[in-house]
């Protein structure tokens, strides 16, 4: 019998907020035709965002966006963005299939649906095409109170109080599609930036983009930089990076090997943050910069004759996004924010949209459930599991089949454990050691006994979260859990 045990005086850290953000970009129909339809829309809105939409993402108690990219970001200039929407520029896309930005969604719009849900807003600047004093600009245009040119002509654009945005990225992927930087040029011109950037009377965090995946020789170099010429410079705050666990078949079609391959590649997680605080550590001890990985999920090839990067979402993607979020919560003393790629309509989205339809992927229905561990203390877990061995590219690979993570606020347990085995269910234990035990309890869990298991727009509950029996005694719970399924319980101890 697998063992879950629990120890709540053993004490992680708090989980917060920002380890459950989102991140949407101007690409495919994450945004325009997604979360935006239009004042004038027959879709009911506010603002020109959907309301079944801000409904959802309230619901999940959504605490950070990060917009607007993405790769996108260093080629948007946010002064397209602004004014009488007829009369802004139209720009070519020019990482995502050249179409033509309408720049209908620009800062005050984003303010807006961040206002509408409760979210807080985090922007990425422009340090690959655009300039420091355009980045400076913006960070005054919606933060400053007083009656400079800038703040005056937010107010003249409606918005007569200050934004007071606290999150900033420095840029995107440098990497990359962000100016393809070596890390020690890139820690230059992040210094050159950041030196000119303030919060202009509000809270300002400050983000430096870190590396791809586990390369953490980038890291390793960035720091070294940093550390050697400019450590006496603290203007920064986060240091991001990007991993996805791509693929393994296609979205919806897949063997079990297949299965099991993502759900381990998704795993991964768990080294690139131990692997990259580590080396962090090594430069900042104190951990004053801390790690935020600003896109993570799966990334699967895009439907047939569907937007860019739009693809479905089974029990498998929720699996996955579980997992992962586990880790985050396991690991809350080392990773200050995390963003999934993306929200509506683009990779691993919670929530998919068609015309007038809208659904809740197992990928949002995710988020809903462990939406508790936001702000509650992460303590600490010890899981016996049986592991599944399968093959991935004739390389045998193996897993656990149990996980999970416990978080505490006051004297309420919150619970999240998953089980990753395609065929076999487990009769589960959980232990909670310190003498305590369990006055009351519920449970839900979300499963499927098909693997491929997804809602569509003419069936979107089919993969919904039900209610689960329990049975505590004492400091034990013992119950059943089957394969492919996500388990979130709520206990009051005493």
């Amino acid at each position: 019998m697998p063992e879950f045990i629990i120890d709540p005086l053993k004490k992680i850290s708090v989980i917060k907020h920002e380890i459950y953000g989102h991140f949407i970009e101007h690409l495919g129909r994450c945004i325009y035709d997604g979360l935006w339809v239009g004042s004038i829309s027959s879709i009911p809105n506010t603002c020109g965002f959907r309301n079944d939409i801000i409904s959802f993402l309230k619901k999940i108690k959504i605490p950070v966006i990060r917009w607007p990219g993405g790769c996108f970001a260093d080629t948007y200039h946010w002064q397209d963005g602004i004014g009488p929407v007829k009369q802004r520029p139209r720009r070519v896309n020019i990482h995502w299939g050249e179409c033509i930005e309408t720049n209908e969604v620009g800062t005050h719009e984003f303010i807006n649906l961040c206002n509408l849900t409760g979210a807080k807003p985090y922007i990425c600047g422009n340090l690959g095409s655009g300039t420091v004093k355009e980045l400076k600009d913006w960070v005054e245009y919606c933060n400053f109170s007083g009656d400079s040119s800038l703040a005056i002509l937010r107010k003249n654009n409606g918005a007569v109080e200050p934004f007071k945005v606290k999150y900033w990225g420095i840029g995107n992927e440098n990497w990359g599609c962000g100016g393809n930087f070596s890390p020690e040029d890139y820690c230059s011109e992040y210094k050159r930036y950041a030196s000119f950037i303030r919060g202009f009377g509000s809270e300002i965090f400050l983000i430096a983009c870190g590396p791809s995946s586990n390369d953490t020789e980038w890291t390793l170099r960035f720091f070294h930089k940093l550390k050697k010429d400019y450590w006496d410079f603290h203007n920064i705050h986060g240091f991001a990076i990007h991993y996805y666990c791509g693929t393994s078949g296609t979205a919806t079609e897949y063997t079990k090997d297949q299965w099991y391959s993502l759900i381990a590649n998704g795993l991964f997680m768990e080294d690139i943050i131990i692997n990259h605080r580590q080396v962090m550590d090594n430069y900042d001890p104190n951990r004053r910069i801390g790690l935020v990985v600003d896109e993570w999920g799966a990334w699967h090839p895009s439907e047939p004759e569907e937007s860019i990067l739009f693809q479905q979402n089974t029990i498998r993607d929720a699996i996955v996004a579980a997992t992962t979020l586990d880790i985050f919560n396991r690991n809350a003393d080392k990773v200050v924010m995390t963003n999934i790629a993306q929200t509506v309509n683009v990779l691993q989205s919670l929530i998919l949209t068609k015309g007038e339809k809208m659904l809740i992927t197992p990928t949002g229905h995710v988020y809903e459930m462990y939406k508790n561990h936001q702000n509650s203390t992460s303590v600490k877990v010890f899981i016996e599991s049986e592991t599944v061995t399968f093959k991935d590219n004739e390389k045998e690979r193996n897993i656990p089949a149990i996980s999970g993570s416990a978080s505490l606020k006051d004297k309420n347990l919150f619970i999240t454990i998953t089980n990753c085995h395609a065929d076999k269910s487990f009769e589960l234990s959980i232990k909670i050691l310190g003498g305590i035990n369990i006055k009351n309890c519920s449970g839900r869990i979300l499963s499927s006994q098909e693997l491929n298991a997804k809602n569509t727009f003419e069936r979107p509950d089919y993969v919904f979260p039900k209610d689960l029996t329990l049975n505590p005694e004492r400091s034990n719970i013992k119950f059943s859990i089957p394969p492919a399924s996500i388990v979130a319980i709520e206990a009051e101890l005493i």
